[in-house]
């Protein structure tokens, strides 16, 4: 029987093999993911199941803090109202080492729909994800550092380093610099994020603003036309609820052929998340992830509305 240190110098080799391995199957999809992401306008939007999720929420990571704005996002969220938060600026990264992840597929037609550019990567040039790709990494290994074969290991270790090389090749596209890398990380990122507060970051322009009288059909066009995936709902001018891109999808699902006669105020969210101008972008971000929201409204003492911060406006 190996001993521990046997094992983990093993796991190193599979590993480092499994790296390599990548390098014969680089072809001109890596210029053509490089070259997407590189002239993307919006954002580059990282999604996967299970470990592929873990690492791309990495390789988002990665990319945001070298100059490619990005962010994850689980597949299965998309379902609950998070399609909102997609534009055709955008780019999505789809990773899934068989390629054929049935929660993942179910994501790529909104995707195809909305006429984004889709990068896959995977361990299956044949798969589905492949085939509806606008270009495709290949990121095969021949076996699992698992001695089972079954955990992903090697596989996992393909795909971030591939998520590795797109940055890399990025930073070098972009000329980034180590005073650009200095503003993404302490003491320059942090130490603005701290001091940088709701109103200089919020959106105040073009509000989707709704009466709560309206009928759904309508106010579907101002959500979308407001591209914030949410609608505010006010009477004189004050607050009285907020609906969601995905409050009228659960709408549309429960009330079917009922939904066009039903109004703003059937489905609104009486309570919306308020802060006060002067908040600070840390306890925003804090207040969404507690409350699972990607968005909260700013107001003044009288309940009025001033603008709204997004999870992206927090990317400062």
């Amino acid at each position: 029987m190996k001993t521990s240190r046997e094992l983990a110098i093993q796991c190193f080799k599979d590993e480092a093999a499994a790296v390599m391995g990548l390098i014969p199957q680089l072809g001109e999809s890596f210029d053509e993911a490089v070259r997407l992401m590189y002239e993307c306008k919006g954002k580059v939007i990282v999604t996967g199941v299970g470990k592929s999720g873990h690492i791309g929420a990495k390789i988002a990571a990665t990319l945001s803090s070298t100059g490619t704005p990005s962010f994850f996002i689980n597949p299965l969220d998309v379902f609950h109202g998070d399609l909102g938060v997609m534009t055709s600026d955008d780019v999505v990264l789809a990773i899934s080492n068989s390629g054929q992840t049935d929660e993942l597929l179910r994501f790529i037609p909104m995707v195809l729909h909305m006429e984004i550019p889709i990068i896959g990567m995977s361990g299956n040039p044949e798969s589905l994800l492949a085939k509806y790709s606008t270009c495709h990494l290949n990121v095969s290994v021949e076996k699992e550092a698992c001695p089972l074969n079954l955990a992903p290991t090697s596989s996992t270790m393909a795909q971030l380093a591939m998520g590795d090389a797109l940055a890399v090749a990025l930073i070098e596209k972009r000329n980034f610099q180590p005073r650009d890398f200095a503003q993404f990380h302490p003491g320059g990122e942090l130490g603005k994020r701290l001091l940088t507060t709701a109103q200089d970051v919020m959106r105040s322009d073009d509000m989707p603003i709704l009466p709560p009288e309206m009928h759904l059909g309508e106010a579907i066009i101002l959500v979308s036309k407001g591209k914030l995936g949410l609608g505010i709902a006010e009477v004189d001018g004050k607050i009285v609820g907020l609906i969601t891109d995905g409050d009228i999808r659960r709408a549309m699902e429960k009330w079917q052929a009922e939904f066009f006669d039903r109004t703003v105020s059937d489905i609104m969210t009486r309570t919306p998340k308020t802060v006060k101008p002067e908040t600070k972008i840390t306890e925003i971000q804090r207040i969404m992830n507690k409350y699972k929201v990607h968005s909260v409204l700013v107001t003044d003492n009288d309940n009025r509305l001033l603008g709204v911060v997004d999870h992206y406006s927090c990317m400062i």
